[in-house]
């Protein structure tokens, strides 16, 4: 029920609404299982979110859901109110299960409330700085393992448009890597520059995987070949260890996919761990946190550049960030999904010379159908990042689920 504008422009009075139901899905996507929420009101409006967390999502599920017992009969313009309550009553107040939970239900109370007023997620985050936002593909490499597979991938790629490309070229690697496979790490990242020309963007992917000591060889190594950043390349826990890469490399370092809470961006400001900030609009705790991540960024002239390999609802939070924050350079986007991605949510995505246009839909601009949803029931997926298999995240039969435009 869109809420009309009165004389002059002014708001008329907000239509007074009353949380009446919650639903969780849990939808396959073959590198996971995506965890939407649906809340609906007395009115009929409705709102969804997305706490998809790989590995754990049967666990965000139950946590979503136990958050209706308090939710049930509340005034879903109290955005925030509610979050910090459902934060402060969990008594653990933090972690990623709590944080990715709280995304998907602040996710849903905004679509609410954005859909009631007439107007996008953005402008309740302060209004809209842009209309697109520059992409980066991932998940363009699927099946490569020899650097001439990736140079040709990469080449492809480019083609659709892209300027920007992330890619992990480290195997299967885990804390030291012998001279033979970083001698191949090094050729696969060469073959894509060869491939792309020397300005379009390489973006160096480690999932966190490596110790100091070989993380700083392999970032002098690949230094040469210009790449953008260097993600992730140790394991999250230490930031000393992130600041001591940092240091022992001539090129940028992002960080914090896996960092829940604002504090530890702080942190990571403070030590001068990191130069884009990376945080996850769910595993950070929603939009709104995710808001306060990048002030903290701005203050510190760092850009964002926001993970974004998850779901359709995740993708149209994620822009939500972009529209209003001005520090905001870059979106992660996955090139390809399974198929079926465009029945469970329509999204009306256009891609335009490597820039994603922002959508200006009332709330999120993103609907779940709940049938399509049901046909994708949970399936376990285990971690690829320790196999071999890590470059295999797409199925045979993956598609765009944007389109291209002029």
């Amino acid at each position: 029920m869109p809420l009309l504008l009165g004389a002059g422009g002014a708001l008329g009075a907000a239509p007074k609404l009353k949380i009446t139901s919650l639903k969780t899905y849990v939808v396959d996507a073959f590198r996971c299982n995506w965890v939407f929420v649906k809340i609906g009101t007395d009115q009929g409006l409705t709102g969804v979110g997305e706490g998809t967390t790989e590995m754990n999502e049967l666990t965000v599920e139950a946590a979503i859901r136990n958050m209706s017992r308090y939710l049930m009969g509340k005034d879903p313009f109290q955005v925030e109110y509610h979050t910090h309550i459902l934060r402060r009553e969990s008594y653990w107040r933090n972690g990623v299960i709590l944080r990715s939970a709280l995304a998907a239900v602040e996710a849903a109370l905004l679509d609410i409330k954005g859909q009631a007023l007439g107007v996008p997620v953005y402008e309740l985050l302060g209004g809209r700085y842009r209309d697109r936002i520059k992409c980066y593909a991932n998940g363009w490499f699927t099946g490569a393992n020899r650097p001439e597979e990736f140079g040709e991938k990469a080449a492809a790629t480019v083609k659709l448009g892209f300027q920007a490309l992330k890619f992990d070229p480290f195997g299967k690697a885990y804390l030291t890597m012998d001279g033979g496979e970083q001698d191949l790490a090094v050729a696969r990242v060469a073959a894509v520059r060869e491939a792309v020309g020397p300005r379009v963007d390489i973006l160096i992917e480690v999932h966190g995987r490596l110790d100091v000591p070989t993380a700083v060889a392999m970032g002098q190594r690949l230094a040469p070949l210009r790449p953008l950043f260097y993600e992730e390349p140790v394991l999250p826990e230490n930031l000393r260890s992130l600041a001591e890469v940092k240091r022992g490399i001539p090129f940028a370092v992002a960080s914090g996919e896996r960092f829940y809470d604002v504090e530890r961006f702080q942190e990571a400001l403070r030590l001068g761990a990191v130069d884009y900030l990376q945080p996850d609009v769910i595993h950070v705790g929603g939009m709104l946190e995710t808001k306060r991540v990048c002030s903290l960024a701005l203050m510190e002239d760092r850009p964002v550049s926001a993970h974004n390999p998850n779901g359709p609802v995740c993708n149209a939070m994620t822009l939500q960030i972009a529209a209003s924050t001005p520090n905001f350079v870059m979106l992660e986007t996955l090139l390809t999904d399974v198929p079926w991605r465009r029945e469970v949510a329509p999204e009306e995505l256009e891609l335009v010379d490597g820039h994603m246009k922002i959508p200006d839909k009332p709330g999120l601009g993103v609907e779940l159908n709940e049938a399509e949803a049901a046909k994708h029931p949970y399936t376990p997926h285990d971690l690829r990042h320790y196999t071999g298999a890590l470059t295999a995240i797409r199925p045979p039969d993956a598609v765009p689920y944007w389109r291209m435009g002029k």
